[in-house]
């Protein structure tokens, strides 16, 4: 699994406002087009499409399908018999008609009709729905983290490069105009070398009530659990919340700082790190959650360091401007890029900062993307051995903190290296009667 050659660059790596305006209204013009012709594609006609996990962002999701159009929603499956009737409602005002219910992601993957299915479990779910709709022959659009464990991203990738079936994970910031634009500036060697990028998404987290209790009675919380460990329920572990559960979420960097990091690894065209260092620890939120309020981790990638912070709690940012997004610093000057807005930070006294803000609805491009490659039979943007670098990067995160030690990673044979305790942690034993799909 050799690193692809970088992509040869024939612009000026120097650009003036007018010349880079004019670069970014064409660019935009380009991706208009795309967009039409995605949309154009979509409305020809209408893809039979379930959808696994019908809570908040699976029915984000769906509803963007809808959004796009040429969809017919055939089936509905969750663990939760009150999610499943919600967006069995919903779903019948968007189309007019009510779909299949299943509370067993197994039973909606056997229905003939189903072309292509949308994934948005939590991620200890993600891997067996995965692979078994492959194998049956459905095209997938599956959240991020694609996996919960490195081992099962294998797996699931091994899978994807044996079917001939559509595949795109949920990393929709690669649909940012904002991080599209600065990727190619960026790339057109207008920085230069780059020397270092830090990347830090700061919020105040909400915690609910971590006591445990009961489930509530139309939740099948054994199902839910699958096969990671059945915890005791509580609400701060439950629907939503589970993000900051170390066996569920597996952690603020896992779950919502991997958009970052992948859009990182795309525009500086890497893999994975070589080695990864963290500290850290739960300075505030003891006794509510179980992966760290507080992290900062080092990725040594051979083209720089990478370096993740974040801080759950606290007083308001000093400058909330830049609490959510990336710093490229270069040795002619800096980007700094967020979802909506880019800024050139000159390296040269005297030079004025430039600041671009780019409208996108990053969520319903990305689902067009997958729903013309359902079509046209063209992978999307985000496939699954990218999105598998992307997640394995997060977890050995993750591993390095809980090691609280330096791990040392080989790309090429995916294993850590003279570690045998970290190396462990590459793979999470399955709950009975759950099989982890990874083989050796």
């Amino acid at each position: 699994m050799a690193k692809p050659d970088r992509q040869s660059l024939s612009l000026k790596s120097k650009l003036n406002r007018r010349q880079f305006l004019g670069f970014a209204a064409a660019g935009s013009m380009a991706l208009s087009g795309l967009k039409k012709s995605r949309a154009e594609t979509a409305n020809s006609e209408k893809i039979n499409i379930g959808l696994i996990g019908c809570g908040w962002y699976g029915m984000v999701d769906l509803k963007a399908a809808f959004k796009v159009g040429g969809i017919e929603c055939v089936a509905l499956c969750d663990v939760d018999s009150d999610h499943l009737e919600k967006a069995a409602s919903e779903v019948n005002d968007l189309q007019g008609s009510r779909a299949q219910l299943f509370t067993d992601y197994r039973d909606l993957l056997k229905i003939p009709e189903l072309q292509a299915v949308i994934i948005a479990t939590p991620p200890q779910w993600h891997a067996l729905p995965f692979i078994e709709a492959l194998e049956r022959g459905v095209d997938v659009y599956c959240e991020k983290p694609l996996a919960y464990d490195i081992r099962e991203g294998q797996a699931m990738t091994a899978a994807a490069e044996r079917s001939d079936r559509m595949i795109q994970v949920g990393f929709q910031r690669r649909q940012s105009k904002a991080i599209q634009q600065a990727r190619e500036y960026i790339r057109q060697g207008n920085l230069g070398k780059i020397i270092q990028v830090d990347v830090q998404i700061h919020y105040t987290a909400k915690m609910l009530d971590p006591t445990p209790q009961p489930p509530p009675s139309t939740l099948d919380w054994d199902l839910w659990c699958g096969p990671a460990p059945r915890l005791p329920y509580s609400p701060q572990i439950g629907h939503k919340a589970w993000r900051l559960e170390k066996e569920y979420g597996n952690g603020h960097l896992v779950d919502w700082g991997i958009h970052l990091v992948d859009a990182i690894r795309w525009i500086l065209d890497e893999t994975t790190p070589l080695s990864i260092q963290s500290s850290g620890g739960i300075y505030v939120f003891d006794g509510y959650i179980t992966t760290p309020d507080i992290l900062t981790t080092t990725f040594d990638f051979a083209t720089c360091p990478v370096i993740w912070r974040h801080r759950l709690w606290g007083a308001k940012e000093y400058t909330p401007e830049v609490s959510n997004g990336i710093f490229f610093y270069g040795e002619k000057g800096t980007v700094f890029v967020t979802d909506r807005r880019w800024v050139i930070i000159p390296g040269k006294e005297g030079k004025e900062r430039q600041e671009f803000k780019v409208a996108a609805d990053m969520g319903q491009e990305h689902m067009a993307d997958f729903l013309q490659s359902v079509k046209t039979r063209e992978q999307p943007l985000c496939n699954t051995r990218d999105a598998f670098y992307s997640t394995a990067t997060v977890q050995l995160g993750m591993i390095a903190y809980e090691m609280a030690e330096k791990i040392r990673w080989d790309h090429d044979t995916l294993k850590i290296l003279g570690n045998d305790q970290a190396a462990a942690m590459l793979q999470r034993e399955y709950r009975a009667p759950w099989s982890h799909p990874f083989k050796g």
